[in-house]
């Protein structure tokens, strides 16, 4: 699966569109994945999609992405983001890159937002572009 970018989606997400849009925009997490299949396919490579509440599905995801070759990961932790030691354990686990993504700008909200065991485990975080931030990301994992 070298072509192949998991774009992993941790809690709450799967209320994308309906939940706090005036913080998350309105596009749903349908609309976000129907955006990197058509960006994906112009790049040559493929978008392997997921979302759960579960902290161990996203680290069970992580050790598959690395298991079967992904060229990386997109990771939009949600609130595990700021909490999460077992993400971050898992990411340094592994050798396949993982990027960071957030819809919102989390250093220009609350406190305890700021701080991301994620992102001191990833390659590199896009924030704050909404929808696009998906995007961006792609794009950088297209040149990794």
């Amino acid at each position: 699966m070298p072509n192949t970018i998991f774009v992993l989606n941790g809690p709450n997400l799967n209320l994308l569109g309906l939940r706090e849009p005036e913080i998350y925009g309105a596009d749903t997490l349908d609309d976000i994945a129907g955006m990197l299949e058509d960006r994906a396919r112009d790049l040559s490579l493929e978008i392997d999609m997921r979302q759960s509440n579960h902290e161990g599905h996203l680290i069970d995801w992580l050790h598959e992405a690395q298991a079967t070759g992904a060229k990386a990961v997109l990771l939009n932790a949600g609130a595990y983001t700021h909490t999460s030691f077992a993400l971050y354990d898992a990411m340094r686990a592994i050798k396949t890159p993982v990027i960071e993504v957030h819809l919102s700008n989390p250093a220009a909200r609350e406190e305890y937002r700021r701080h991301s065991f994620v992102g001191m485990a990833a390659k590199g975080v896009i924030s704050g572009f909404g929808a696009q931030s998906y995007l961006l990301a792609l794009e950088a994992a297209a040149r990794i």
